[in-house]
C-alpha cells in the first residue's frame, strides 16, 4: 500500500476547513474578531476559574497517585520492549516539545510581571513582591503544568503499546469508555476539537517566537526590524523544520533536541557564574520555601472577593495555554516512551520538566529580578517603551560579551527551541491523521513534512494579516471543552487497567501477554 494513501482525510479535511474557518475572519478582521476573542475569554475565565484550578490540582494528586500505585510498576509495552531512546535524549524531546520558545521567551521578563502586579494584596515592586515574583514563575511552570501535559499521556500510550491499537489519537484513548463510538462522529467530534487547539497552541509559540527572533537579529546586524526580516526568520525556521521532521524522530527530532540542551546549558551557566550566582541561589531557595509552603493556596486561589484579577491573568491564562498542548504532548510522549514503566513516565514528566522550567527561572529570572531590585536596569520602565524582545536584548546586553557571544547563542537556541516543538506538532498531527499506525512506527514521511510546511504557511497567513493574537487567545478558550475529553480518558485508562492487570498484579506479574490483554470494543 502507498503510505500516503493511509492518510484519514475524512478527518484531515473537516479539521482543517474548521480551523482555517475560525482562524481566518479572526485574523482578517482583527478588530473585531480580538473583541470577540477577549470577551469570550473573558468569560471563559472569569465564569470557569474554579473549572480550571480544580483540574490542574486533580492532575496533579491523580499522577503522583498512579505513579505510586500498584499500577506504576506496568510496562507500557509488552514484556520483551525496551526503550527506543536513552533517558537523557527521551527527557530532552519531552522538554524541549513541551516548552519551546516560551521559556526563552518568559523567563527574564514574567518576574518582572509579578513584580508590578503581585497576588494577595501585596504592595506593588515591593520587597516582598520581588520574592514572590521568583516563586510565582516556580508555580506556572512546574509542577502543575507538567502534570497536566502528562496526564493523557498513559491512556493514549496504554491504547497503542498494550492495547495494540493502531491509531495514535486521542478518541483512541477514549476506548475504554465509549467503546465503537471512537471510530465514529463521536470520535471525529473529539479529534477535530483537539487539531484546532493544537494548530492554536503552535500559533501562540510562532507568535512568541518570529518577533522575538527578528528583533535578536536586527540588534545583531545592526538594522532595522521589519516585515521582510520576520518573513525571512519564519521561512528559515520553517526550512529547519521541515527539514528535520523528513529526518525523522532518531535523526531529527532527538538529535535537534540534544543539540538544543547543550545550547541552553552553555547560556544558562554562562548568566549563572558571571552574573550573581549568590543572589540567584539565595533567592531560588527562598522561591522554592514561598513555592511550596503556599502551594494548595496558589493551586486554589481564585481571589473571589477583591476579583484583582491576578488568577484570570496568569494561574487560568497558563492552565488553559497547557492544556490547548496537553493533546499534542499526550500523543508525543506516548509514542516515545514504549518499554518504560507508567511510573517512570510519571516522574520523568513531573521531575525533569519541573526542573528544568524551574533552572530557567531560578537563573533567568532571578538575574532580572536582581538588575531591577539594584537599579542595573528598569526593566519594567523598557517593557512598557519598547515591548518584550527589545527588552530581552537590554538585558541580554548587560551580561558581559553580550552583543558578541551571548545574542547569537540566544538567537541559536529560540530557533531550535521552535524547531523542536513545532517538529513535535507536525509528528503528532500527522500521526492524527493517518489512518492505521503503530505505536512504534512514524506517520508518512510526506504526510509529516506537509503538515510541518502547513504550519508555517498558516503563520504566514496570520503574520501577514496581522491575527495571531486573536488566534492564540482562541486556542485557549478551545482549553475548556477538553477538559471533560481528558477527564475522559482517565476513566478510560482505569477501566483498562482494572480489566487487565487487577487479577495479574494480584498474582505477583507486572507484564501482560496477548492472551490476557481484553479485547476493545
Amino acid at each position: 500500500m502507498n503510505k500516503e494513501s493511509k492518510i484519514d482525510y475524512a478527518l484531515m479535511i473537516p479539521a482543517l476547513i474548521i480551523t482555517l474557518a475560525i482562524s481566518l475572519p479572526l485574523a482578517l478582521f482583527k478588530e473585531q474578531g480580538a473583541g470577540i476573542v477577549n470577551k469570550v475569554f473573558a468569560f471563559t475565565t472569569s465564569n470557569f476559574k474554579w473549572a480550571f484550578l480544580i483540574f490542574g490540582l486533580f492532575c496533579v494528586l491523580f499522577l503522583i497517585w498512579l505513579g505510586c500505585s500498584k499500577y506504576g510498576k506496568i510496562k507500557l509495552g509488552g514484556p520483551d520492549d525496551k526503550p527506543e531512546f536513552s533517558t537523557y535524549t527521551w527527557a530532552a524531546m519531552i522538554f524541549c516539545a513541551g516548552i519551546g520558545i516560551a521559556i526563552v521567551y518568559w523567563a527574564f521578563i514574567e518576574p518582572v510581571y509579578y513584580m508590578g502586579g503581585p497576588p494577595f494584596g501585596i504592595e506593588k515592586n515591593s520587597t516582598l513582591a520581588a520574592e514572590w515574583a521568583g516563586a510565582l514563575g516556580q508555580f506556572h511552570w512546574g509542577i502543575t503544568p507538567w502534570a497536566i501535559y502528562a496526564l493523557p499521556t498513559f491512556p493514549i500510550a496504554y491504547a497503542i503499546h498494550v492495547k495494540k491499537i493502531p491509531a495514535l489519537k486521542l478518541s483512541t484513548a477514549c476506548k475504554g469508555i465509549i467503546g465503537k463510538k471512537a471510530d465514529g462522529a463521536l470520535g471525529k467530534i473529539i479529534d477535530i476539537i483537539v487539531i484546532f487547539a493544537m494548530v492554536g497552541g503552535v500559533g501562540t509559540s510562532l507568535g512568541l517566537a518570529v518577533p522575538l527572533v527578528t528583533t535578536l537579529v536586527a540588534s545583531v546586524l545592526g538594522i532595522q526590524e521589519s516585515m521582510t526580516l520576520q518573513l525571512i526568520v519564519l521561512g528559515v525556521s520553517t526550512a529547519v523544520i521541515a527539514g528535520t521532521v523528513w529526518s525523522g524522530l532518531q535523526k531529527g527530532m532527538a538529535a535537534l533536541s540534544n543539540l538544543n540542551t547543550y545550547v541552553a546549558y552553555f547560556l544558562l551557566l554562562f548568566v549563572f557564574l558571571l552574573g550573581p550566582t549568590i543572589y540567584i541561589l539565595n533567592l531560588w531557595t527562598n522561591s522554592l520555601g514561598i513555592l511550596f509552603t503556599n502551594f494548595f493556596r496558589l493551586s486554589l486561589g481564585t481571589d473571589p472577593v477583591a476579583n484583582g484579577g491576578f488568577p484570570e491573568a496568569w494561574t487560568v491564562f497558563y492552565w488553559a495555554w497547557w492544556i490547548a498542548y496537553a493533546p499534542m504532548m499526550g500523543l508525543f510522549v506516548a509514542r516515545i516512551s514504549k518499554g518504560r514503566t507508567i511510573r517512570e513516565v510519571v516522574f520523568g514528566e513531573l521531575i525533569f520538566g519541573s526542573i528544568g522550567c524551574w533552572i530557567f527561572f531560578a537563573i533567568w529570572g532571578g538575574y532580572a529580578i536582581h538588575i531591577q531590585t539594584t537599579g542595573i536596569l528598569d526593566v519594567a520602565t523598557i517593557v512598557g517603551k519598547v515591548g518584550t524582545g527589545g527588552t530581552i536584548v537590554a538585558i541580554l546586553q548587560t551580561l558581559p560579551a553580550g552583543k558578541v557571544l551571548v545574542l547569537p547563542a540566544f538567537i541559536l537556541l529560540c530557533v531550535i527551541f521552535l524547531a523542536t516543538t513545532i517538529n513535535s506538532a507536525a509528528f503528532t498531527l500527522s500521526s492524527q491523521v493517518t489512518k492505521k499506525i503503530a505505536g512504534d512506527e512514524e506517520p508518512p514521511r510526506v504526510n509529516r513534512t506537509l503538515w510541518a510546511v502547513l504550519l508555517g504557511v498558516f503563520a504566514l497567513g496570520l503574520l501577514l494579516a496581522g491575527g495571531l493574537t486573536a488566534v492564540q487567545l482562541s486556542s485557549v478558550v478551545a482549553a475548556l471543552p477538553l477538559i471533560p475529553i481528558l477527564i475522559l480518558m482517565v476513566f478510560s485508562l482505569m477501566k483498562w487497567l482494572k480489566e487487565d492487570y487487577d487479577d495479574v498484579l494480584s498474582s505477583g506479574e507486572v507484564t501482560l501477554t496477548e492472551d490476557k490483554i481484553k479485547p476493545v470494543n
